[in-house]
């Protein structure tokens, strides 16, 4: 997380909502991740998640049967999750033409939304990369097929 201090997050690391007399309920951040991620997706003019390479190597481990479900869904997300509160960096590819700023508007309304729903955590912070644009007339990024 960019600069992210402890009181930012307040207890770090142990990522749980309730600590009630009757028990405690602890959320993962892979739980989170992949909240972020389906909600991120959601959102107009997002065209896939995470890096380049990232999405190589995803696309390769996507081909394995039963090699990529999860991590596809996780791709270009990091939470770091505290007791009350969680943080998110994503990194995003936009469509050509959409507006930058209002995709990322879009996506951190709808990851806070998603994530503050399904958890009960507060989200204070959601850092938003945009690594490519896809434009119009790009092949989507397939690694090459040695057998057939």
């Amino acid at each position: 997380m960019t600069e992210m201090t402890e009181q930012k997050i307040q207890g770090a690391g142990r990522g749980g909502t309730d600590t009630g007399a009757r028990g405690r309920t602890t959320i993962a951040d892979g739980v989170v991740e992949k909240i972020a991620g389906m909600a991120t997706r959601d959102v107009e003019g997002v065209h896939a998640m995470g890096s380049g390479l990232s999405r190589t190597i995803g696309a390769m481990r996507d081909r394995v049967p039963g090699g990529g479900t999860d991590k596809s869904v996780t791709r270009g997300v990091k939470a770091e999750v505290g007791e009350k509160q969680a943080a998110l960096d994503l990194e995003i590819v936009v469509e050509y033409g959409v507006s930058i700023a209002d995709v990322a508007r879009d996506v951190r309304e709808n990851v806070i939304t998603a994530v503050e729903r399904m958890t009960g955590l507060e989200v204070v912070e959601v850092n938003i990369a945009v690594t490519d644009v896809k434009l119009p007339d790009e092949e989507e990024e397939e690694p090459e097929r040695r057998i057939q």
